[in-house]
Parts: structure tokens; sequence; C-alpha cells
């Protein structure tokens, strides 16, 4: 086998992309036995091809056997042991170099990033640059994958700030690293501003575009990506299916999936999941088993992700029973499928059974989550438990270091103005690190109200019009509580509209008049 070795390479890189190691070592023997020579190309795709499949004791023997190192091999090596979490030993070979290139650098950044070592990724960046080694794409990219990881936006937008400098944002593996770096830390409108101002996309870049678009509610412009994509991978098509899952267009997703298996497309359990969740949105009970029911032809009923979207679907059109059995007969059950059993039986009022499946959680060692707790404070306002849903509020951050969100208060505050506890409600409103919205303020209004609290009834409802003019709701219910302490002309006021404030379709056309509304009855019945 005599041949020029640049070829071979080439050959045995294919292996190595296949994984194929059994070609690959038979394509070695045949060298050995022709004894063609080993030049630094040659040697480093078969260290790079021993590395990549986890055989690093014959990557070893091709670097000891050759006469000279060089820096492509040793880096083969070190990226085999990162591959295998063999971080030591990928540092071992690293420090064997007297003056390691950029790309022995990259191997091992790219090797801490890849095994959750983002600090020392980090640390080993500064180093590479006080040693004046000049980065690269492959570089910037590890360091902006390491700062997605860690949740340090600050650090990358510096890092883009460099790349910018250096001339590298449109190499598409750092503009891919930055548009990663912006959604995962939930700066979605800086992935924004960046992709409108990139010169070259590719498939991988343009799916993450239609995640980030879809998940700042502007699935028009994901759908005007996908359109134009003349190269649609599946997770194209995954990505599209989503982002209109969650931004209400179920219909439109069961279009594109009724497509994807017109064109005779590959489908995974991202595709039934989402689909499935369309079914659910738009209570479908049939054409959602019937999906299922493909889903099962292609062997994917027992994949966990499949189970939890068929958990979610069944509870979300009602049959909440259908729901638990398959969460029973689920084999692995991760905090996701009990999340999703648990808001289950909260949002169709199955209160106590949510309570119990949360003791049956905790009893398995589970962490909650904060998704965990939205669910069980809902079972809680459902059942009007009350020392129980102040109790797991407090729980959360004292014993779960978990900070409460507004959705958590919300949940709080309306099972104690449904309960009766207004003054609670109002000082929890008060205590809560947010400010509060209307459709608190409205929860404390119909406690008011069921419970003949008109003074605070009327308060609360003055703070609803001032924070929404045009909330109908709470001009009704100022009315009816003046009325009720026999102050007729205002409440005709505000039932009739007016000073020109309409109640209905016409209710915001003048909200300076219905502030000013609100500011004479305030002052009247003072």
């Amino acid at each position: 086998m005599q041949g020029d070795t640049f070829v071979l390479a080439t050959v045995i890189g294919a292996c190595s992309d296949l994984e194929a190691i059994d070609c690959g070592k038979q394509i070695h023997a045949r060298l050995l036995i022709d004894r063609v020579a080993f030049d630094s190309v040659l040697a480093s795709s078969l260290v790079n091809l021993y590395g990549k499949c986890g055989d690093l004791d014959s990557a070893n023997r091709v670097l000891v056997s050759m006469d000279e190192l060089d820096d492509f091999s040793l880096s083969a090596l070190i990226s085999g042991y990162a591959n295998c979490g063999k971080m030591d030993e990928a540092r071992r070979v690293f420090s064997s170099s007297n003056n390691p290139c950029v790309v022995s650098w990259n191997s091992l950044i790219a090797g801490h990033v890849a095994n959750n070592e983002e600090l020392e990724a980090l640390v080993l960046f500064n180093k590479m640059r006080e040693e004046a080694v000049h980065e690269d794409a492959s570089t910037v990219a590890s360091i902006l994958s390491a700062c997605s990881s860690l949740g340090v936006l600050a650090q990358g937008k510096l890092m883009h700030a460099h790349a910018s400098k250096s001339g590298l944002v449109n190499e598409i593996i750092v503009a891919s690293a930055l548009v990663d770096l912006y959604y995962k830390c939930g700066s979605l409108r800086d992935a924004c501003d960046l992709f409108d101002e990139l010169e070259v996309h590719d498939t991988i870049l343009l799916n993450s575009m239609i995640t980030v678009y879809s998940n700042c509610g502007k699935v028009d412009d994901a759908k005007e990506i996908f359109k134009s994509m003349s190269k649609k991978s599946l997770i194209s098509w995954n990505s599209m299916l989503v982002g209109l899952s969650q931004n209400g267009c179920p219909v439109e997703a069961l279009d594109l999936f009724c497509e994807m298996n017109r064109l005779g497309l590959m489908m995974d359990k991202f595709s039934f999941a989402s689909v499935l969740s369309s079914c659910a949105v738009i209570s479908s009970f049939d054409l959602g088993e019937q999906i299922f029911g493909r889903a099962i032809v292609i062997g994917l009923e027992h994949d966990p992700i499949i189970s939890t979207s068929l958990v979610d679907f069944f509870c979300k059109c009602g049959h909440v029973e259908k729901g638990r059995k398959v969460f029973d007969g689920m084999v692995k059950i991760d905090e996701v499928s009990w999340n999703t059993m648990l808001m289950g039986y909260a949002t169709n009022g199955h209160g106590m059974k949510a309570l119990s499946l949360f003791e049956e959680l905790r009893r398995a060692g589970l962490r909650p989550t904060g998704i965990t707790f939205t669910a069980v404070l809902s079972a809680c306002d459902h059942c009007g438990l009350v020392e129980e849903g102040w109790k797991w509020l407090y729980a959360m951050k004292l014993d779960y270091d978990i900070d409460p969100r507004i959705d958590h208060y919300s949940c709080v505050i309306d099972l104690f103005a449904r309960a009766g506890y207004l003054n609670e409600a109002i000082d929890l409103i008060e205590q809560m690190p947010f400010d509060a919205d209307t459709t608190m303020w409205s929860s404390v209004l119909r406690g008011c109200v069921a419970h003949g609290n008109r003074t605070l009834g009327k308060k609360v409802a003055e703070q609803i019009i001032k924070l929404d003019p045009e909330n109908s709701g709470a001009y009704v219910q100022l009315s009816g509580i003046l009325a009720d302490i026999g102050d007729w002309e205002r409440s005709a006021e505000v039932r009739n509209g007016s000073m020109h404030v309409k109640i209905g379709k016409h209710i915001g056309q003048l909200v300076p008049e219905a502030k000013a509304l609100v500011t004479s009855i305030s002052v009247a019945s003072g």
C-alpha cells in the first residue's frame, strides 16, 4: 500500500468520523507491512482515530513510535484522553511539550469544557494569553461555551468584543457559540442583534436562531428562517415544531408534522413530543392517540420524553388517571416527569393527589424545583390549605435555596384571598420582591367580594384601575361595592362609563379620564 500519505490520512480520517476502528486498524496494519514511512500528518490521523474511538493504548504506541513528536499528534492524543474523561492524562501529554502550539492549547481547553471543568478552561485561556500564544476561532468558541455553561454573561460579552476586534465574529463556530451564549443566558435580544449583523450562516446557526426567535415570541421570524433554508436537518424541523407549539400555533405545528410525514422524513422522539403537546393544547384526544400509535410503530413507546409528553397530553385533555397510568409505567422517571404529573393533578383540581405525589417525590430522594413548587402551591390553592401553602412558600428558600418567583407568590396570594385571609394577602403583596400585577390584585378583589370586605375591596378595585384602566371587571366590581355602601350616584357613574370611561370594546379610549374618575371617587369617599 504505497501512496500519498495525505490521501491515506484522509481515509483514516473518514474511519475516525465513522468511528470505524476495525477498518482503521486494518489500514494501519497494512501500512506497517508495507513499511510506509509515517510523517506527522499520517501519524496524527492514526492517533486521532484511536483517541476518538477510545483505544488510547494504541494511540500512545503510535506516538512512541514516532522519531519526532509533532504538535498535531500530541493534540490528537490530548483530545483522545479528554474524550474519555481522563483529564489528568490529557494534562500530562500537554505538559510534555516544551512549546505547545495553539492547536494543543485548544485541545486541552476544549477538553476541560467537555468535562464540565469550565473554570479550569478559563484559567488555562488566561495562561495561554500570558504566554503570548494567539488564540484562533476554536479557542474563542470553547471559551464562549465555558461562559455559557457557567452563565457568566459579562465574561462572554468581553469575549464577544475581543472576537470583534480580532475579526473572528463571522467565523461560523464563533457566531454559533455567541448565539448559544446569549440564548442560554437569557439575553435573546443580543442574540437577535448579533444574527442581524452576521455575514455568513450555516444550518446549525440557523437552527439556533429558529429557537431564539421562537423563545422571543417572534414566531414569524422563525418561520422566515425555516422557509429560507435550502437544506433542513431533522433538528430544523423539530425546532420549528417546538416553536409553533410554544407560541400558540398548534394547528400550524400539526400541519408541519403532516408535511414531514408526506415527505417521508425520519422522525424522532422530539418530533412526536412536540406534536403531542400541540394535540394537548387543542384537546384533540383522538389525533393524539393516533400520533402515539405512530410512535409505537417506530419503537418509541418507552422513551422517557415520549412518555412524559403523553402524561402531559392525557392530563391536559382531562384524562388524569390515564396520565397517572403512563407515569406509573415509566421505567425511568426524572424531575420533568414528576413535575408534569404534579401539574396535571393541580390544574385538574386534584389538589390532595398532587400533595400526595409530592410526598412520594420527597421520599424518593429527589430535589424539588421551582416548577415542582408551582404545582404544590397551586394544589394548596385549590384545596384551601392555607397553612400548608404558607409553609411551602417559605420552605422553598429556607430548605431548598430556591427563590420564589412571582407565580409562586401569586398562588399563595390567591390562596389567602379565597380563604378570607385578606390582610395576610395584602401583607404578602407588600413584602414580596416584585410589583404586584393586576392578576394578583384581582385575586384579592374576588376575595373581598366573596367575604364582604367592601372597604378593602374598593381600594383594591381602585388600584386595579390605576394599573389597568381597561380592566372592565374592576369597574363592575367597584360599581357593585359603591352600590352596596349606598353611593348610588358614583356607582352609576362607574357602571355607565360616565366621564368617557367606556366598559367593553371602547373602555380604554380615554385613559386619563379613567384615572381622573378613580381620583375623584377616592377623594369623595375619603
